[in-house]
């Protein structure tokens, strides 16, 4: 095997993140960067002055808003449409939840089963009586069940409504009947017209031709999920193709400011619109991007590209930057972009937006909104432990930016044709401020929604300005479902829900100022939102991430991960603090195996006795140490961990093949067992816990370690699991003999250093990196061993358990998490798009390497076919490489011996099962153990003797009536570790949920990453002992419990007697 001195420098040290470096930033784009994480505080404070007004505009702006408010409430009998109804069921209602739910999920499911199941699961519980008679909206009472149920709207006056919940309870308890299937089904299309204005883009310009005679115009917009497969890629590009060609022929040159125009997502032409795909979203968006936008250009109608989630927005800034740059493009002011003011970097991105502009010599249609996605992006960074949120946490800083943005777009009127979307007096009443008598921009509004503020916008006798009605096009299977999600996702922060027509709420209130409010505001980030690594506080903060869409944090990553890895790690048996180095062996890259990473040498069974017997004399004073202390010694580890994360994470992906999302998370879960357990160790190894008893007496119970425990881990999590079986043990109050896996020595010798740089003591943890045969049997029959803590394979566990019992010397727990035939159950009411979403993660990140992973897929007969296909052309996108790289989807299997066990597995599948899709290896792949994922049709679970660990997914069809027979399948295959469900019927989760014996059960979301403190992780069966890692009871096993009884009354009276 050649050493890395003799491959060429780049196979060597190949490059980290990206293959090629990301091109030069200029000082506007660095700006938009900066802010991207930025204190809220001093964001907010900075936009306060920009967006900051003279009294006297101030007045006007807040006489015009009041004005608008009490025309619209004085115009509202009869009226209402979407306003009305989102008015009447908030989305802070039970009753509106429901709504939404039925909306999202009732059109699209196939079979009358599902759907009557769905029905009754929603309804039931719902209290429509208390909203019948409430509004004047037809909308809002047609949809209160006075709807359809002879395939018209029923007249109010034609029905009684004195009893609506016996109605109710009636209609649902006979939901199996057609009647009240096709009644809702109709009700749903009834809130489909109103959300979506056409199921094609013809019946969208029909219906477009009555609100254009009142001064309106339209942005169509093919709206759904976004593209999971190249084929979703091209149906979407040819619809907006075709669209811009009937659009155009109906606006018949009247151009982009006066005639309709059309909006697209990039991620709809893209299945792989990401950050780390950078160099694929560039060679393939561009031309498809550009085929379109010279399609709208001859014929001359708007075409903006719709914003997305906060980690795409530089990105699409690249993609914006090479259209407004494209000479073809040149002479053409329709090109254009939505930009969200809830984003920190909404402000310095006008700024770039205007330069751009004028190196361009174009004018941009810029369409400012407040933003979409607000809980998605709370939620996103909370999870990867940010150091701030991209956007804001109050909803009056998104309206201060928007002003901001506002005064700064209509300041530089050569750059930009200001598009103001809005359906919010007091903006709408602040723009037109701003913008003085120059009426050169627009307002937007929704389809069905702020009809009646713009009915005193728009009208010449009104304001005079133009407004433009976005409106969604597609089938209401699809897209009502999408529109619906947008709402639910966004309800926290309220900028669809206007309080306008809610003639309850305070004019004052409506119209506020938010400058002046938000002035007022101390602190300036909400106190209800906790920091993104603030949610486990006070105990502990969250383990701190990484960023790896933020140019500015990644690209310093990368080169202090290149440079770690310019040296040779090294480990072997570190027995006292001493490291032994006798006969090392190369450990090579999983990806590539003529690159040697690093050396090891392997613990002696005189080195296992050495350590032991360090081990048990050091057990006494560690076990003695103050809780305090040792918990002190674990955060100081998890500091440690954190400023070194870059070698951490170098270590991880050359040793371990991980890629570097996975390598963040498994530093960041490692981090949080350091902190979680420290914390732990205070609240139950500190004081002894009182007990009650009889008077006179004392009684108190006591945690204490066990001894020598022996922490056998695995290559798949090399550090969290090393680190979490280490750390518990420690809290405890055990002392630690720490034997990694044969694959993966090099990042347990980093990590145990890090320990003794925290301060545990030399003797207290000790690492023994060798052969399991060898070094784990010499361990673990040790009759010095006061317990076991083991993650591998069921039948490692069954050894190391008969050994236990076998040996002379005390009777030891043996803590054992192993493997699972992890399943998932979908029905026909789960969204194909989030299944394939989550499908793919659970089976194929990490290379299926997960004790968690998704093995089988049992998926309801009517939808099978459909999703299948999806789940196929979304592993035809997965890249397979370099897991040092940030387009690298999946990476290597640990080594030979795994790739084999597949390559045979595959073998036999090939026969016995039906192949749906294997992915293809990409270059670069030859001279490692990679092995392509795979997706099977199988007739039952019984095919498979034992899990398979690796990237192959086997799906399974099952019928509607044979649930139970599923259940049955999953618990008779004896493991019992994770599965998921994905569905809208939540009385279908809960059934699934407590009749699945596994330990970890996931309801429409991925199968993988269990968060420390937040989702304990562990089996049953076959799939381990408990309890659960990262749970509150998983120190216990470690430790034995001591009980201590006083007669207080033995040294003469009892003074809590005499003092009464």
């Amino acid at each position: 095997m050649p050493e890395a001195s003799d491959l060429d420098p780049k196979r060597a040290n190949p490059p980290f993140v990206f293959a090629t470096p990301l091109p030069e930033r200029d000082a506007k784009r660095r700006a938009i960067s900066q802010l991207r994480h930025a204190d809220e505080t001093e964001v907010v404070e900075a936009l306060l002055d920009a967006a900051d007004m003279p009294s006297s505009k101030k007045d006007r702006i807040d006489e015009r808003a009041r004005d608008l408010v009490r025309k619209v409430r004085e115009g509202r009998i009869g009226q209402g449409g979407l306003d009305a109804f989102l008015h009447e069921y908030e989305l802070s209602s039970r009753e509106g939840v429901v709504l939404m739910c039925l909306a999202e999920a009732l059109l699209r499911i196939p079979d009358s089963e599902t759907a009557d199941d769905l029905i009754k699961d929603k309804l039931g519980s719902a209290d429509w009586e208390g909203h019948m008679g409430h509004s004047k909206s037809v909308l809002v009472n047609a949809s209160t069940w006075a709807l359809m149920l002879t395939g018209h709207i029923v007249r109010m006056d034609d029905w009684s409504w004195g009893d609506m919940r016996g109605l109710v309870g009636k209609l649902v308890n006979r939901s199996g009947e057609p009647v009240i299937r096709q009644a809702m089904l109709q009700a749903m299309r009834i809130m489909g017209r109103q959300f979506v204005m056409g199921r094609t883009i013809d019946e969208a310009l029909k219906r477009a031709k009555a609100q254009e005679a009142k001064g309106y115009t339209y942005s169509y917009d093919m709206l759904g999920e976004a593209a999971r497969t190249m084929a979703d890629a091209e149906r979407y590009f040819e619809s907006y193709r075709d669209a811009i060609g009937r659009i155009g022929k109906v606006s018949a040159g009247r151009g982009p400011v006066r005639g309709p125009g059309i909006s697209v997502k990039l991620s709809a032409l893209h299945p792989r619109y990401e950050f780390g795909q950078r160099d694929r979203v560039m060679a393939e968006i561009l031309p498809r991007l550009k085929t379109l936008a010279l399609e709208a250009k001859r014929h001359d109608i708007g075409f903006t590209v719709d914003a997305e989630e906060a980690d795409r927005l530089e990105l699409s800034l690249d993609v914006i930057e090479a259209m407004a740059l494209d000479p073809d493009l040149k002479g053409w002011n329709g090109f254009g972009l939505a930009l969200q003011a809830y984003q920190k970097r909404a402000l310095p991105t006008v700024d770039w937006l205007a330069d751009l502009a004028h190196r361009a010599g174009r004018r941009f249609m810029v369409r400012l909104v407040k933003g979409a996605y607000w809980d998605t992006e709370i939620k996103r960074a909370q999870e990867q432990g940010l150091p701030g949120y991209p956007v804001f946490t109050r909803k009056p800083s998104t309206d201060v930016s928007y002003i901001a943005c506002a005064k700064k777009m209509l300041g530089d009127r050569s750059a930009f044709y200001s598009q103001f979307a809005t359906h919010n007096a007091h903006t709408v009443a602040a723009i037109k401020e701003i913008a003085g008598n120059d009426l050169d921009f627009e307002f937007q509004r929704l389809h069905g929604m702020g009809e009646a503020l713009f009915e005193h916008v728009v009208p010449q006798k009104a304001m005079g300005v133009a407004c433009r009605v976005y409106a969604p096009v597609g089938g209401h299977e699809d897209l009502l479902a999408y529109l619906v999600r947008r709402l639910l996702e966004n309800g926290a922060n309220t900028s669809f829900v206007n309080r306008i027509v809610d003639e309850k709420a305070p004019i004052a209130e409506i119209v506020a100022d938010p400058i002046a409010k938000t002035r007022e505001t101390d602190p300036k980030p909400q106190d209800g939102i906790p920091g993104p690594r603030d949610v486990f506080r006070p105990e502990r903060p969250s383990a701190m991430g990484v960023d790896i869409t933020d140019e500015l944090v990644i690209g310093p990553m990368a080169e202090r991960m290149a440079a770690s890895s310019c040296g040779r790690w090294t480990a072997g048996p570190i027995v006292g603090g001493v490291e032994g180095k006798t006969d090392p062996r190369p450990i090579v890259d999983p990806s590539d195996h003529h690159r040697v990473v690093g050396h090891a040498a392997d613990a002696s069974l005189e080195d296992v006795d050495a350590a032991m017997g360090r081990a048990v004399r050091a057990f006494d004073g560690w076990d003695r140490t103050p809780a305090d202390s040792r918990a002190t010694c674990l955060e100081k580890t998890a500091d440690l961990l954190e400023e070194t994360m870059a070698e951490a994470l170098a270590i991880c992906v050359r040793e371990a093949g991980k890629s570097i999302p996975d390598a963040i998370a498994e530093v960041r879960e490692a981090v949080d067992f350091c902190r979680y357990y420290a914390a732990r160790a205070r609240a139950d190894f500190g004081a002894p816990t009182p007990l009650p008893g009889p008077t006179g007496e004392d009684n108190s119970i006591r945690l204490q370690g066990r001894g020598v425990f022996a922490c056998i881990s695995p290559w798949n999590f090399p550090l969290a699991i090393f680190l979490g079986q280490v750390t518990a043990a420690l809290a405890a109050g055990n002392t630690v003999l720490a034997k990694p896996a044969e694959q993966t020595p090099l990042i347990a010798a980093y990590a145990v250093r890090l320990l003794h740089k925290a301060g545990v003591p030399a003797d207290v943890v000790q690492l023994l990196p060798g052969p399991g045969e060898s070094v784990g049997a010499a361990l673990v029959s040790d009759r010095r061993l006061g317990g076991v803590a083991f993650t591998g394979s069921t039948e490692t566990a069954r050894r190391i358990n008969r050994t236990l019992a076998e040996r002379d010397g005390p009777i030891v727990p043996l803590i054992a998490e192993t493997g699972g035939q992890n399943a998932m159950i979908v029905d026909s009411s789960a969204l194909p798009e989030q299944v394939t979403r989550d499908v793919l993660i659970s089976a194929f990140q990490s290379a299926g390497q997960r004790c968690s992973a998704l093995r089988v897929m049992f998926v309801q007969d009517e939808i099978a076919d459909g999703l299948s296909e999806m789940i196929a052309g979304a592993m035809d996108e997965l890249r397979l490489g370099d897991p040092g790289l940030l387009s690298t989807d999946v990476g290597p299997v640990i080594d030979g011996d795994a790739k084999t066990l597949l390559e045979d597995h595959a073998a036999k599948m090939d026969k016995q099962g039906k192949l749906i899709r294997a992915a293809t290896l990409g270059s670069g792949c030859e001279h490692g153990t990679f092995f392509a994922p795979r997706a099977y049709w199988i007739k039952d679970l019984g095919q498979l003797e034992r899990e398979v660990f690796g990237p192959v997914l086997h799906m399974i069809r099952w019928k509607h009536a044979d649930l139970d027979k599923v259940i049955a399948q999953i618990n008779g295959a004896g493991y019992g570790l994770t599965c998921g469900v994905h569905t809208r019927v939540d009385s279908f989760a809960q059934y699934v949920t407590s009749r699945v014996r596994a330990g970890n059960c996931y309801v429409n979301r991925n199968m993988i990453g269990a968060i420390v403190g937040s989702q304990p992780f562990g089996g049953e069966g076959l799939s381990g002992t408990g309890p659960k890692a990262g749970g509150p009871r998983y120190l216990h096993r470690f430790a034995v419990e001591r009980v201590v009884s006083t007669d207080v009354t033995a040294a003469g009276g009892n003074t809590a007697l005499m003092t009464l």
